[in-house]
């Protein structure tokens, strides 16, 4: 079976198949829209996870005819209401990068005491008879100054539970068992078992 994710992230797709072969699903190719000569990229403009999932999903579905599957993903800080959230990317402005959100988030917890936080992941899935939503949390709290040097985002100032390292310090292996979008990608593989 062939399945179009709606990234050209290789690391990401490498990921993926890495934990879908894992779980028995050798069969199972995960291509990119740049593999297809295709380029997909439509308007996150939702207010939720899911929508914005959703979307990417459904705008390489009709451009390919190949079952196709997207995920988004929000930090979402108890003392802020929630925000980042959906707009984890663009926190600063439209046109920030991973540093410029980090500062703001920082800044806006200043002196702060509560700084739970979590991450979360929502995949959906489309294809000609299907529509389904698989959604993975890691919780953990912000920490005061960046550290580390792996990842993205705000990989390095975002420690989860049970841990004293950043996202950002831990070896990815570790990371990777432990992340929103792994336990996304499990529930993800686990139906796609079932199939």
């Amino acid at each position: 079976m062939r399945i179009a994710a709606a990234t050209n992230n290789l690391n990401k797709i490498t990921e993926i198949q890495h934990i879908m072969i894992a779980s028995g699903l050798e069969n199972t190719a995960i291509v990119s829209p740049k593999s297809l000569n295709i380029i997909s990229d439509p308007d996150e403009n939702s207010d939720t996870l899911e929508g914005n999932a959703r979307i990417k999903a459904i705008s390489l579905f009709e451009k390919t005819g190949i079952p196709s599957f997207a995920d988004d993903t929000g930090l979402f800080v108890e003392e802020l209401s929630g925000k980042p959230g959906v707009r984890s990317a663009r926190f600063a402005s439209e046109n920030a990068n991973d540093s410029d959100n980090r500062k703001l988030l920082l800044k806006l917890l200043e002196g702060k005491t509560n700084r739970k936080a979590y991450f979360e992941t929502v995949i959906c899935f489309i294809s000609d008879n299907e529509e389904k939503y698989f959604s993975g949390r890691c919780t953990g709290f912000i920490n005061s100054t960046e550290r580390g040097s792996n990842g993205f985002g705000y990989d390095s100032i975002f420690i989860p539970d049970g841990y004293n390292e950043t996202f950002a310090e831990l070896a990815p292996n570790i990371k990777n068992k432990i992340s929103h979008r792994y336990n996304a990608i499990i529930g993800f593989t686990e139906w796609l078992k079932s199939l």
